[in-house]
């Protein structure tokens, strides 16, 4: 901002700024708002369709492990913390690459237009500098196409929102594309997609012990056969007797000793069997390595009827799978609101692959322990069955066929009983594998949007707008700080150097009739140059200086119009005036004023003899005018003649005010040879144009030649100061009014 060192910028000063550079601002603002403008009509539309699912609370249906094993019904409660796990695992699954890459083969989004592969500079530019491995093989299915499949995923994922309701079971689904109807498909897909996923999970879960119970039912069937087809043998070739009587079950009550033995060894190896079999249930599960199937045996009758260690791990796994859904859910949500390089991001990554490596470790503990408990409860089996084995041994002895029918007998129904009630729940588990049933339900399915969802046409414009009003403050504040050209007074100031007055702009095309002063008499142009004709006679206490010279730093600054205003504004004083045409290289004082002859200045400056060529001007009879003359060959020579001196004299004698226009000080040394000869020198410098580089040299080249240093000679007019300008109505204390409309902007003061 270009103020007076050591002053405090103000709130004016700012306005003052962004008045000067309105141009830049409103240029910027319309150039934002019609790209803004551009970008809504050629954008192609995009819809966006929305699905909304409930996820129901999980409860036990009697087709899980729970129930498989007979456990009793569990309650189903969830508290908050599980509802938020399993909604953020929904979540989370819906965006994942498996879902992504089976809608995008379901629905053909490979052929899709959103999905045709663009030219992307930045990403060329990346694969230039960084290796992309090997490129995809021609014709390759999806999966064997790595670059390819990358694609697709990426702009799927893109154009996919999923959000979680906050405080109820409910997940939104967004998706945006150029066609509703595929928007709406995709979103549709994709939930049903989620629907078959968690199907497919418990049903490969709940298959996998169907098929493992189902070879151990293959083996207890045959051995209830054999047992049933033994005790019919036995039956038909009975031999029996005992002590009489029957119990209440009605069969014959035999006593002994060893078939005392014999039954409780036959009950503490079907127990033995029990046991070995949930307990190569559980290891078995465990051998799988999925937490989830191992978390779900925690509380079940197969888990409870673990051993201790093998209880508490799988208690301390159910524990790790909640606090590590839990972090998941919370990085989630803090990566939508902190960058990846957040401390405390990095804090909970780090803790969610401790609480990772602590899972797996527990999982390869409770891996360990389920196999000694298997191979404890096997070694438990073998010796019930020994024990057995010599019980029934020791009975066959006797050689008591009602005792041996007897034995035979309660085997048989104790095998035949288990067969039956594990036949039972294979059945239940057998129905899970023909049934679909999820706990997700949709709310409201995803239908074709009527109007696009973007481009937001009143968004667009009001950032275009916004953005342009900013921009374009911004760029006023950076051209203002480059700018070194005069703007207004605070500047001529700051270079120390004194400031008689400020002329307004006027149009280019009435500076080639005449005088300003004469066809505008109460313009504000003639106001200011009467005021600057009163500050130069008073500029010298006692005597106003009787010759004036006008000079400008560079050529189109307006001195000749300055000029020629001035002199007639003394004429107007009632003084005899001269207006002498110092500029002897480029004159414009003829053609302008259309004025007789050909002689001049130059003329009585290379021949004594010659006759005088000053004219009575028409505008003003005390107002007289001497052109120029033809361009010498050595101008400066002429005016720093002796002759010129002399001239200058003699019109001392004849006039009341002498006002030579010479030319700019910058291009030619012809002012500092006329400078001496003058009381007072007129420094002509155009606003927005003239530097304040240039000002400066200008006025130190004049400096040396005055003739009086204790009163300064030498004076700044600050030309072609528009009336709408701070620097104008801040320097007289009024804005330009409508009447001067005639000489706003639209040219400006031109040297010929």
């Amino acid at each position: 901002m270009n103020t007076v060192p050591g002053r405090e910028h103000s709130l004016r000063d700012l306005l003052q700024l962004f008045s000067r550079r309105r141009r830049v601002i409103v240029s910027t603002l319309l150039a934002l708002f019609f790209i803004a403008l551009f970008l809504c009509v050629f954008m192609t539309r995009r819809y966006k369709a929305t699905s909304v699912f409930q996820l129901q609370k999980s409860s036990s249906d009697g087709l899980d492990l729970t129930s498989l094993m007979g456990a009793a019904d569990a309650s189903g409660g969830t508290d908050a913390l599980s509802v938020n796990i399993d909604l953020q695992t929904q979540a989370d699954i819906l965006q994942s690459s498996t879902l992504a890459l089976q809608v995008i083969r379901e629905l053909n989004l490979a052929q899709n237009k959103d999905f045709k592969p663009r030219f992307n500079p930045i990403n060329w530019v990346l694969a230039k500098l960084s290796p992309s491995g090997p490129p995809d093989p021609a014709n390759a299915s999806l999966e064997e196409s790595p670059h390819r499949r990358e694609h697709l995923v990426n702009i799927f994922s893109n154009n996919l929102q999923v959000k979680v309701t906050a405080g109820t079971r409910l997940i939104e689904v967004d998706y945006s594309n150029s066609d509703p109807k595929v928007a709406a498909a995709v979103v549709n897909h994709l939930v049903q997609a989620l629907i078959d996923y968690t199907f497919q999970t418990k049903f490969n879960a709940t298959s996998q012990v169907s098929n493992w119970l189902e070879g151990q039912l293959g083996d207890l069937r045959k051995q209830s056969e054999e047992l049933q087809s033994k005790v019919v043998a036995l039956q038909q070739n009975s031999g029996i007797f005992g002590v009489g009587g029957t119990d209440p079950q009605g069969k014959p009550v035999i006593y002994s000793p060893i078939l005392d033995r014999l039954q409780a060894s036959t009950a503490a190896l079907s127990q033995a069997e029990l046991n070995r079999i949930a307990k190569a249930a559980v290891y078995q599960v465990v051998q799988t390595g999925s937490a989830e199937l191992i978390s779900q045996l925690s509380g079940t009758n197969i888990g409870s009827g673990a051993s201790p260690g093998v209880t508490t791990s799988l208690t301390l796994i159910q524990s790790l799978r909640t606090q590590q859904a839990t972090l998941q859910a919370q990085i989630a949500q803090d990566s939508a609101v902190y960058g990846p390089a957040f401390p405390k991001l990095i804090q909970e990554r780090a803790s969610l692959e401790r609480i990772g490596h602590s899972l797996q470790d527990e999982i390869d503990r409770v891996a360990v322990r389920a196999k000694n408990d298997f191979e404890v409860a096997s070694a438990t089996e073998i010796g019930a069955r020994r024990a057995y084995e010599s019980d029934r041994q020791a009975a066959e002895r006797l050689n008591d066929k009602t005792i041996e029918y007897a034995i035979v007998e309660k085997e048989a129904d104790q095998s035949q009983a288990l067969y039956q009630d594990l036949l039972k729940r294979l059945k239940e588990a057998g129905i899970l594998e023909g049934l679909r049933s999820s706990n997700i339900t949709v709310v409201d399915p995803a239908r074709a949007p009527s109007r696009p969802h973007s481009p937001n046409v009143p968004l667009f414009l009001s950032l275009g707008l916004g953005l342009g009003v900013f921009l374009g403050g911004c760029g006023a504040l950076l051209t203002d700080a480059i700018d070194s050209k005069i703007q207004g007074v605070e500047e001529i100031e700051a270079l120390r150097v004194p400031l008689l007055g400020l002329v307004p702009q006027v149009k280019a095309d009435e500076l080639r009739k005449s005088a300003i002063l004469v066809s505008a008499p109460n313009s504000a142009f003639s106001e200011a140059i009467r005021r600057l004709r009163s500050s130069l006679l008073v500029s010298r206490s006692g005597r106003p200086p009787k010759v004036v010279l006008v000079t400008s730093g560079s050529p189109g600054e307006g001195k000749s119009t300055l000029t020629l205003n001035l002199a007639l504004a003394l004429a107007q004083f009632d003084k005899k005036v001269l207006l002498v045409e110092g500029d002897l290289r480029r004159p414009v004082l003829r053609a302008r004023l259309d004025l007789p002859g050909t002689g001049g200045l130059s003329v009585m400056l290379s021949n004594e003899s010659a006759p005088t060529e000053i004219i009575t001007s028409t505008m003003d009879p005390r107002l007289y005018l001497l052109p120029a003359g033809p361009p010498p060959p050595y101008p400066a020579e002429l005016l720093g003649s002796q002759r010129m001196s002399a001239l200058i004299e003699q019109w001392r004698t004849e006039y009341d005010f002498i006002v030579i226009d010479s030319p700019p000080i910058l291009s030619v040394t012809d002012v500092q040879l006329l400078e001496p000869h003058a009381e007072a020198t007129l420094l002509v410098a155009r606003a927005a144009k003239t530097s304040r580089i240039a000002l400066q040299r200008s006025y130190k080249l004049l400096l040396p030649h005055v003739m009086n240093p204790s009163m300064p000679s030498v004076g700044i007019v600050l030309n072609a100061i528009s009336l709408r300008s701070s620097a104008y109505y801040g320097y007289y204390g009024y804005y330009g009014s409508k009447k001067n409309a005639y000489y706003q902007d639209g040219g400006g003061n031109a040297d010929a």
